[in-house]
């Protein structure tokens, strides 16, 4: 079946076996208690999904089977001596629960060149968009157009075996990973650059290649890209993006399908679209201050300004974390290595010093520390990648990497339909008054 594969196989039988025991002896053990706040507000901090990839620790930040992103950093393969990690050996480890060799991620870079190859009728339906289009519109329409290839929809109308359903989701998963960055790419040049088309190169890794394909070939913007795609890929699975990637393939839609859901999940403002909003409020305060080197005291003046009026500040609070983001760290880090001196970088940072006092003064958010949107833009805006409506969508090719591993643990432990209850607000009436039992 291939390598990958079969690690695959063997590492999700020995699981779905454990699964079972734990069902079997402990099923019956109640996890927590539901709020009627929770059930009204987002459903925030309910416990209700097992996502194997990744687990999100309230003081840690992100931790993928485990790893911690600056461990990441310098236990996974990368492409040069002392770069960042490859994203291939993070696929390695979120779907197999093994740090990678070189040569795992070898063999992963090698399966995806092969499998990159993308029908002519994907473009075409691309090009029939206007060019207007939202990029992220465009994204996804592309990989609706790509479900034509699914080998998940045509095998289960065959009639498939359940127990082979992760098999061919595996497969779909692999196949549409590899030709992500390709569609990507196409419709940043058809959007940005004149419809000018570079060619794959297969001497490249998949970001590498990525960066290329866009026009992008200098190597710091190449090793940017995957530290990128490293941070962005998994965030465990309630986010709307995973946990919708997760419902939808509930129902057994195929890869397609329920990766192309999620995505329209991230391309919403409370989602992945937040990185496009930072860098648009930065260039709007820079505008209105006539300066591209605003002081502490400006920043703070304007973003007293924002929440005066009942805005937000962007790219800063998230529903768990509470300090700051390990992804706004890493790529800190990654800026003052590469650039310390650009003016808009040294303004995040010390939007980064000023924000937080004066959210912790207003005494009611939980969360003053930046996310992993505070920074990202600005990395993209020094290589003159200037186009923030296409920053979801390097989001979207990241991402893929854990919702689709993630999907094939769903097919490989038989996870069932996801079907919650709900009730109406003249049911909970009721039930406050004790004339309704509906949730006892």
């Amino acid at each position: 079946m291939g390598v990958i594969k079969d690690k695959f196989k063997a590492k999700s039988e020995a699981a779905n076996a454990e699964i079972k025991e734990v069902i079997k002896e402990h099923g019956n053990k109640k996890i927590g208690e539901v709020t009627l706040a929770q059930v009204y507000q987002g459903m925030r901090g309910i416990t209700g999904l097992v996502t194997e990839t990744s687990l999100l620790d309230a003081q840690e930040g992100i931790r993928f089977r485990g790893y911690s992103i600056p461990e990441l950093q310098q236990k996974l393969p990368a492409a040069r001596k002392g770069g960042e990690p490859l994203p291939e050996g993070l696929f390695h480890l979120m779907l197999v629960g093994e740090l990678p060799t070189d040569e795992d991620a070898a063999h992963i870079t090698n399966v995806w060149q092969r499998r990159s190859h993308v029908p002519n009728h994907v473009f075409a339906t691309i090009d029939a968009l206007p060019l207007s289009t939202h990029p992220m519109t465009m994204f996804v329409v592309g990989v609706m157009a790509m479900q034509t290839e699914s080998h998940f929809a045509k095998e289960y109308a065959k009639g498939l075996n359940k127990k082979d359903y992760w098999s061919i989701v595996y497969d779909d998963s692999m196949d549409l990973i590899a030709r992500l960055p390709r569609i990507a790419a196409y419709i940043y040049r058809r959007k940005y650059k004149n419809n000018e088309h570079i060619h794959p190169n297969g001497l490249l890794d998949w970001a590498g290649n990525f960066a290329h394909m866009m026009g992008y070939n200098d190597e710091s913007f190449k090793e940017l890209m995957r530290l990128y795609m490293t941070i962005h890929a998994d965030h465990e699975g309630g986010n709307v993006s995973a946990h919708t990637t997760h419902l939808v393939g509930s129902a057994l839609s195929d890869p397609y399908l329920s990766y192309a859901a999620g995505m329209n999940g991230l391309a919403g403002p409370l989602h992945g679209l937040a990185n496009q909003e930072v860098i648009k409020w930065i260039f709007e305060m820079q505008e209105q201050l006539g300066t591209d080197e605003p002081s502490s005291k400006q920043i703070a003046d304007y973003v007293q300004k924002t929440l005066a009026s009942g805005k937000v500040v962007p790219g800063y609070g998230h529903a768990v974390l509470r300090k700051t983001d390990p992804r706004f760290t890493a790529q800190m880090e990654f800026g003052k290595k590469h650039m310390a001196d650009d003016k808009l970088l040294n303004t995040v940072w010390k939007i980064y010093e000023t924000v937080p006092p004066i959210l912790q003064s207003l005494g009611k958010v939980k969360n003053p520390w930046p996310n992993v949107d505070a920074h990202s833009g600005a990395l993209l805006v020094h290589y003159g990648f200037v186009e923030y409506e296409f920053y979801t969508v390097l989001f979207a090719v990241s991402r893929a990497l854990g919702v689709l591993s993630s999907l094939c643990w769903d097919r490989a432990l038989g996870f069932p339909l996801e079907r919650p209850k709900s009730v109406t607000t003249e049911s909970v009436k009721k039930w406050i008054e004790g004339k309704d039992e509906i949730w006892e």
